[in-house]
């Protein structure tokens, strides 16, 4: 099942348990607008190249939408769709007044220079200027973009607009930027995971974790857990995937993956199959690389008793109904990995307010935000008698329900 059936899937079963009518939930689930757009640039070589850009817009009954811009060869318009719809949920189970949306561009940014990469932004936002703003979409960086990316967005937009550094998030800090937002979804996956295992009666210290991928997510995931005692055992990234029973120093690894570009070859640990670490035996999986990893085919084999999805649907359906038989607790990515929006939200709001704050308001801003979103979702759990991923979706959606019916939409 693909990235949009699953997220359909998981908002009718919400819509029922919330007892929605047909014609609400099809104007919740129809996006409000999707835009594609063609970014023709000169090339460093004086040649002409075409990409196509585009983004999905999909709700704003609670507030300006946000997402994020992704530059990736092979983007595939369902799975856009399918995260510009968990984005409307993810805002409203984090109680943030945004939407959802997500886009970018169909191109290879390793094939591409600097040069290039800054004039097909500047073409894009041309395309797209008059259909984001800071009180309508708030692009983010996602997939091949970053902060430099967000800074030629700024300044283009600027130029048809004023200065406007609320109008992207995740930018430089010397252009409005947040402290803490580079680590800020690591951060939440970590104070997520601290709210699931209290409620179980236990703490992150002395539990055994495996992170699939160790990128932005999963290194700071890693980073904070090691800093609470918890004990990562096993780590894979694109270039390999390695294993040590007493724990990974992750301030090595650290410094090893800043220098060879992967965990492939740190003599901390030995080298395991990639494939094999999502099975690897721990008490606590955080997959924190590719949507789709968990499937009927391995969900059977898996040894954690929680699964932290810091990734966006790395756990299909079936492997859901497999794993949830076997009682294994799932934390689900709408609610797992919104420490990333959230603290966008808090750099929009610097930037609106035109005053900034210092590094320890934002982490314990993050902190109530997430422990809040916690205890709101288990109320959801206990109304529904439902799980944790049930318990998020009926959340979302009943908040993007209610603002959409109070605004007179729901006809």
């Amino acid at each position: 099942m693909n990235a949009l059936a699953a997220t359909n899937r998981n908002f009718k079963l919400a819509s029922r348990l919330l007892g929605l009518d047909s014609k609400l939930e099809k104007s919740l689930l129809i996006p409000f607008r999707e835009i594609k757009v063609e970014c023709t640039i000169p090339k460093d070589d004086g040649t002409l190249a075409s990409f196509v850009g585009f983004r999905v817009q999909h709700d704003n009954a609670r507030g300006p939408m946000k997402g994020g811009i992704r530059y990736h060869p092979e983007v595939e318009p369902d799975e856009v769709n399918a995260l510009a719809q968990l984005m409307t949920w993810k805002t409203a189970v984090a109680k943030i007044p945004y939407g959802g949306a997500k886009g970018g561009i169909g191109c290879d940014p390793s094939k591409l220079s600097v040069s290039e990469l800054e004039r097909l932004t500047r073409v894009f936002t041309q395309k797209i200027h008059d259909l984001i703003g800071i009180h309508t979409d708030v692009p983010a960086p996602d997939m091949g973009t970053g902060p430099q990316t967000m800074a030629w967005i700024l300044d283009e937009y600027s130029k048809f607009h004023g200065y406007s550094p609320a109008v992207v998030t995740g930018k430089p800090i010397d252009l409005g930027g947040s402290l803490g937002r580079d680590a800020a979804t690591g951060r939440g996956v970590m104070f997520g995971t601290e709210a699931l295992l209290n409620e179980h009666g236990k703490s992150i210290s002395g539990q055994r974790f495996v992170i699939q991928g160790f990128g932005n997510v999963g290194s700071w995931a890693a980073k904070l857990i090691s800093e609470q005692g918890g004990k990562i055992v096993a780590v894979s990234d694109i270039s390999g995937a390695i294993r040590n029973k007493d724990g990974i120093d992750i301030e090595s690894l650290l410094n090893y993956t800043k220098e060879h570009r992967g965990v492939k070859g740190f003599d901390g640990a030995h080298p395991i199959d990639a494939n094999s670490i999502l099975v690897e035996d721990c008490d606590i999986l955080i997959p924190a690389a590719l949507g789709g990893v968990i499937n009927r085919e391995n969900a059977n084999e898996i040894k954690a008793k929680f699964i932290i999805e810091a990734a966006n649907h790395p756990t299909d359906p079936d492997a859901d109904e497999i794993l949830s038989k076997k009682g294994v607790v799932i934390l689900p990515d709408i609610y797992a990995n919104s420490g990333g929006v959230t603290v966008s939200y808090f750099e929009w709001v610097q930037n609106i307010q035109g005053f900034m704050w210092e590094e320890e308001k934002v982490n314990d801003e993050l902190r109530t935000y997430m422990n809040r979103g916690f205890k709101d979702m288990k109320e959801m759990c206990q109304t529904h008698s439902c799980d944790l991923r049930m318990g998020a979706f009926t959340l979302g959606v009943n908040r993007v329900a209610r603002a959409t019916v109070l605004r007179g939409w729901g006809a």
